[in-house]
């Protein structure tokens, strides 16, 4: 297996997660109730699975290798493409968390701003996994020796299981912080 094949099962499940996020954005349009709790999940979501888990393997391992080799300029283009594609839903799901926690608060003032961002982000990664799976991932691999390829995959392995460890020790650190404990 390539080190796209992976991704690409990855993308797979981020577009189910995305087709919750389009319907979602549909139903509060349609009847103004922000469902906080399942929102909160779908920003976890994002943040671990299709940010540090997916976009984490893909900056950190495969863009990383990609960068040192004598990419063509329209690939090398399409790579930075890519990753502000990852610095702009990091943002939006940013940017949603804020929200969901004024509506924790109390405040509901911000349905329309809700609602824009689930439509942006419904938006953006069709396109964005359009573009990597179709163009970007083909032309990538062909980059990697096979030497290079399978190394890849191994260290892909290790980073997803170190993330579980990751995640939780951020989540024990916020729940401390909520609490108002010290570190």
């Amino acid at each position: 297996m390539l080190p796209a094949g992976p991704l690409m099962i990855e993308h797979r499940l981020i577009e189910q997660a995305v087709s919750m996020i389009k319907k979602e954005g549909e139903l509060i349009s349609s009847t103004g109730r922000v469902d906080i709790p399942l929102l909160t999940t779908m920003v976890d979501f994002m943040r671990t699975y299709g940010d540090r888990c997916h976009h984490g393997k893909e900056e950190e391992i495969l863009f990383s290798a990609l960068e040192k080799k004598d990419m063509d300029e329209e690939h090398r283009a399409m790579m930075a493409r890519l990753v502000n594609d990852h610095k702009r839903s990091r943002a939006l799901t940013s940017n949603l968390n804020t929200l969901l926690a004024a509506f924790q608060r109390g405040e509901r003032g911000a349905v329309e701003e809700v609602i824009e961002i689930l439509q942006t982000l419904a938006s953006v990664y069709p396109e964005h996994i359009e573009l990597e799976d179709k163009f970007f991932f083909p032309a990538a691999m062909k980059y990697l020796s096979k030497e290079e390829s399978d190394s890849m995959l191994k260290q892909f392995q290790e980073f997803d299981r170190g993330l579980i460890h990751e995640h939780y020790k951020g989540e024990v650190k916020r729940m401390k912080e909520q609490m108002g404990m010290s570190q």
